[in-house]
């Protein structure tokens, strides 16, 4: 295994591929998505850039909390017919692949972000970068 260096990069621990979704993607999009992965957010592009992003958070406080229980009605079943551009967050913080993992953490630090999704020049994503990702990271470091 590498050592770990001061030089290790935001690439060196980012998850890549991303999965995104289309600004106009239902939330039942959405939930598919989340019910068949372990990740906890999803970024959203328009045409392949990236606008938002929207998590596993924003996700169930949009929709009816009886989807998918006994108790689910039409009116609930309908809040999964909201778009992703509903419920996403428009303010992003990014950084670029090249970025330390130093700056990772500041950004993390002072922002109350739980991701930051990595952009190419064109503000394409090309990953994407959690907390858990830095943990980990520490984790081999101390080893």
């Amino acid at each position: 295994m590498a050592t770990k260096t001061q030089t290790d990069t935001v690439e060196d621990i980012m998850s890549s591929p991303v999965v995104s979704v289309e600004m106009d993607d239902t939330l039942e999009v959405v939930k598919e998505i989340f019910d068949s992965v372990w990740f906890h957010h999803l970024l959203v592009v328009s045409s392949s850039r990236l606008v938002g992003v929207l998590s596993d958070r924003d996700y169930l406080k949009a929709i009816s909390p009886n989807v998918g229980t006994i108790s689910e009605s039409r009116s609930d079943l309908e809040t999964l017919n909201r778009r992703a551009h509903q419920v996403m967050s428009r303010n992003l913080i990014t950084l670029r692949a090249s970025a330390s993992i130093v700056d990772a953490i500041i950004l993390f630090n002072t922002n109350n972000v739980s991701c930051i999704p990595v952009v190419n020049a064109d503000n394409q994503p090309v990953g994407i970068v959690s907390w858990r990702d830095i943990l980990n990271y520490m984790v081999a470091e101390a080893a």
